[in-house]
């Protein structure tokens, strides 16, 4: 059994691990309610501009525009969200193991762990990498991942762009996704049986078209982004309450065996003073 001193110290050791797993198990509550009222108020833009798009396809030929092009898969850009940081549980290895299984040839990297990951893959190309990005990532960055993206699908370099993100159900689910952004397509929604067709669009249902599919892209991804970090901070807050809980248990049971350490200890030294005593009776 271990000595007294050596359990104090470990006893020690263990409640400064909790303080800190505590202390981080609050930020991350913290930082996932911002995130998760985020991809709440982003949700009915992407949404809506699902619902313009059907009224678009109703009225015009989409499969024209260069955007909409279907072609066999033969090239893919993957873009790859995870995150910057660890002890989050699986977050980032739930995503790597999705990315893997269906691997493509170009990947955007965004997520320090995402970049540490595949730059160690053999015959991947690696189109782009952002770190560290801002919560609510509405600047340059989310337009630059956009325009690489729509550039390569453009010029025929690959034939389909999917985002793969961990999709934010609510703060005990979550779930690994792979999205196709490109080609661009539009999804029948409750208002689709109420289209009009009498609608005048300016300056031209084709100039609507494409800036309505290219804020419909940005909007996909930057829903992905804040799904993905509202996921990322969810994961972490369980993560760091189970630590918390394991260090309370652990705690319980260090301070049981120093108790009967040093129950012993007494015990010993009762005994030998017994004895010591006996042999000077006698």
């Amino acid at each position: 059994m271990a000595s007294t001193q050596a359990l104090k110290s470990r006893i020690r050791s263990v409640k400064s691990t909790k303080q800190i797993t505590k202390a981080m198990q609050l930020v991350a509550a913290s930082k996932m309610r911002r995130a998760q009222d985020a991809t709440k108020i982003s949700a009915p833009y992407t949404l809506a501009a699902r619902q313009i798009l059907t009224n678009l396809s109703a009225q015009m030929e989409t499969n024209d525009h260069p955007l909409y092009a279907v072609r066999p898969v033969k090239n893919r850009l993957f873009i790859v969200i995870a995150g910057d940081r660890g002890l989050a549980g699986a977050y980032n290895s739930n995503v790597f193991k999705r990315y893997k299984a269906g691997i493509g040839n170009h990947t955007i990297a965004v997520g320090r762990r995402t970049v540490q990951f595949v730059s160690r893959l053999k015959d991947t190309d690696i189109l782009g990498v952002y770190e560290y990005l801002p919560d609510n990532a509405e600047g340059r960055e989310l337009h630059a991942i956009i325009e690489t993206a729509r550039a390569q699908f453009e010029d025929g370099i690959v034939d389909a762009v999917d985002i793969v993100y961990t999709q934010f159900n609510s703060s005990l689910s979550q779930e690994v996704v792979v999205q196709r952004v490109l080609p661009a397509g539009y999804e029948k929604t409750d208002t689709s049986g109420g289209i009009r067709r009498d609608v005048l669009y300016e300056p031209n249902p084709e100039v609507v078209l494409d800036s309505i599919t290219q804020r419909l892209v940005t909007a996909q991804m930057f829903q992905a982004l804040l799904d993905a970090r509202a996921s990322e901070y969810s994961m972490r807050m369980l993560a760091m309450k189970n630590a918390t809980d394991n260090a309370t248990d652990l705690i319980s049971d260090l301070t049981l065996a120093m108790n009967k350490a040093r129950q012993g200890a007494i015990t010993q030294e009762l005994a030998e003073i017994s004895g010591g005593v006996e042999a000077l009776n006698n």
